[in-house]
């Protein structure tokens, strides 16, 4: 799998990175969720990982086409959002040996892939509620 990077949210050891990839797909790179809290709210079954993003990461989007970036329906993969107004996502770890070669990630983050449909979702309005609860 290839990936081009889209870009990140950096601070000193801290990168959640965004990515497209050739398989019409996202990965999206970001902080481990240890947080029983959190994973008691969650049903992640095996093969899937839960991470943390702060919502700007997705105002990368717009170097794939998007008109913007901003997420306007906080549906799957968006799980939660925190008091601190991150993203909890959950989804398949990447395990692709090309793809993680290409990435350079801290043990304490970790990455998902998901479909672009999934993401491109959330750039859309719904009647819903603007986010689920905080976590």
């Amino acid at each position: 799998m290839k990936l081009r990077f889209l870009g990140k949210n950096s601070t000193p050891g801290d990168s959640p990175t965004l990515y497209a990839s050739d398989q019409d797909s996202y990965v999206i790179q970001g902080w481990k969720v240890f947080a029983n809290d959190l994973l008691m709210q969650l049903d992640v079954p095996e093969g899937q990982t839960v991470i943390e993003v702060p919502p700007e990461l997705f105002e990368h989007l717009a170097k794939d086409g998007h008109t913007t970036g901003e997420i306007k329906s906080f549906t799957a993969p968006i799980m939660l959002v925190t008091e601190q107004d991150t993203c909890i996502l959950q989804g398949p770890e990447m395990t692709d040996p090309e793809a993680l070669s290409q990435m350079r990630m801290p043990d304490y983050e970790t990455c998902i892939e998901v479909p672009k449909s999934s993401i491109t979702a959330l750039l859309e309005e719904n009647s819903g509620p603007d986010h689920p609860s905080p976590a």
